[in-house]
């Protein structure tokens, strides 16, 4: 554990929900990380839970009585009311998929469901499931409707399960859920007070009504960017095309389709935030005149009229405010630098963050790629390895002394 992490989680207050999963044994070492660090730990067991590990267990570990009744608990009367006002942060881990269902549907019928029906601080589920149950369209909508409702989740990878199969559905590792935690617990507010916009994904442009030309985009570079930027206090505008990735939790999504819908929505967006940030990647050329139905198949060649889209950037560049801050991405592939500052210069843009996606240690749908941040001075800037969370930080920290240096 780093000492920045230790420093956020000492003397603060959570509460560790518990239930009936056999990865019950790593909340046992969450707890005891948790408490090392310094925390005050809390620990609420289901029912289920106390089926595979005793209340002794935890309150050992813990150092703090163990609720496992909504009703006769030790903590008092109203424990559901007197945790979620005590608690600075409320962890489900292992969170299965029934206290998954109970909480989407707002079923409180716990201790553990209660409390989250109470909780006004952030709640972080980290789940554990049988594959089976993972994969269910039942758990992926709960899910997907826990992220919109502000949720967090910390999930963990595919990999060998207790019952002997192998996929999704494992819980995080202890080390994931604990940097969760901190990230959840230590919001930087130096960006509190500002909008700011992201693009982020791919945009699809009709040939027919059925197929599209697009790129390779992820969507994870936009992603890392909102979680960074909400995590500093920003109020975040994420205009997505299509995206490989879920929109993170605690933003304002706008949903679009092609170069045109996002002119649209990033233009009529564009005189209420504070700073824009350019990551999606537009189409640079559209079908001419996309055609009704579907185009039969022939053995013929067909031929596609392309045409230019409208340059999002360049327009948002002609009508900002003096005050607003402008960022571009590059997608460069050779002479990225010299490319990079042009596009700075041409668009008047304060920053560009040039990346080639196809050097060998990059590539599309990775956490990691080859990047730089250009500003008006280019003067030693080189692409380097970078993962897309600490690019988004330096990205951010930039946009930060920006902003100071305007006063």
């Amino acid at each position: 554990m780093s000492d920045d992490l230790g420093a956020v989680l000492k003397d603060r207050k959570i509460v560790l929900g518990v239930t009936g999963s056999v990865a019950i044994f790593k909340a046992c070492e969450l707890t005891g990380r948790l408490r090392r660090a310094g925390a005050d730990v809390r620990v609420v067991m289901t029912l289920s839970a106390t089926r595979l590990a005793l209340p002794d267990l935890f309150r050992s570990l813990s150092g703090n009585e163990v609720a496992t009744e909504l009703f006769g608990s030790s903590l008092g009367s109203n424990p559901h009311v007197d945790l979620a006002v005590w608690a600075d942060l409320i962890v489900v881990a292992p969170a299965t998929a029934n206290v998954l269902g109970k909480v989407a549907a707002g079923i409180a019928d716990d201790l553990l469901s209660t409390l989250i029906m109470a909780a006004r601080s952030a709640v972080v589920f980290a789940p554990a499931m049988n594959t089976r149950m993972w994969e269910n369209p039942v758990t992926r909508e709960n899910m997907r409707k826990l992220r919109g409702l502000g949720y967090r989740f910390v999930e963990g990878e595919a990999g060998w399960l207790a019952c002997g199969e192998e996929g999704k559905g494992r819980m995080a590792e202890v080390s994931g859920i604990v940097e969760a935690i901190g990230d959840a617990l230590a919001p930087e507010p130096d960006l509190d007070g500002l909008t700011i916009m992201i693009t982020a994904g791919r945009t699809e442009e009709p040939i027919d009504e059925v197929r599209y030309l697009s790129n390779r985009s992820s969507g994870k570079t936009g992603l890392a960017l909102a979680r960074e930027a909400t995590r500093r206090g920003a109020s975040v505008v994420y205009v997505t095309g299509a995206s490989s990735v879920v929109p993170p939790q605690g933003v304002e999504v706008v949903n679009v389709g092609s170069a045109e819908e996002m002119k649209e929505a990033v233009l009529r967006e564009l005189p209420r935030v504070d700073v824009l940030v350019m990551a999606a990647a537009v189409a640079d050329y559209r079908p001419s005149e996309p055609l009704r139905g579907k185009i039969k198949k022939s053995v013929e060649p067909m031929n596609l009229s392309l045409v230019p889209t409208d340059d999002i950037l360049a327009l948002a560049g002609e009508r900002r405010r003096d005050d607003q801050v402008l960022v571009g991405f590059a997608l460069e592939t050779q002479g990225e630098i010299d490319a990079a500052a042009a596009k700075l210069r041409k668009k008047n843009l304060d920053l560009v963050v040039v990346n080639n996606p196809v050097a060998p240690d990059s590539g599309f749908g990775k956490d990691e790629v080859r990047a730089a941040i250009l500003d008006a001075d280019t003067a030693g800037a080189e692409l380097r390895r970078v993962a897309k969370s600490d690019l988004a930080k330096e990205l951010f920290d930039r946009v930060v002394g920006i902003r100071r240096k305007r006063g």
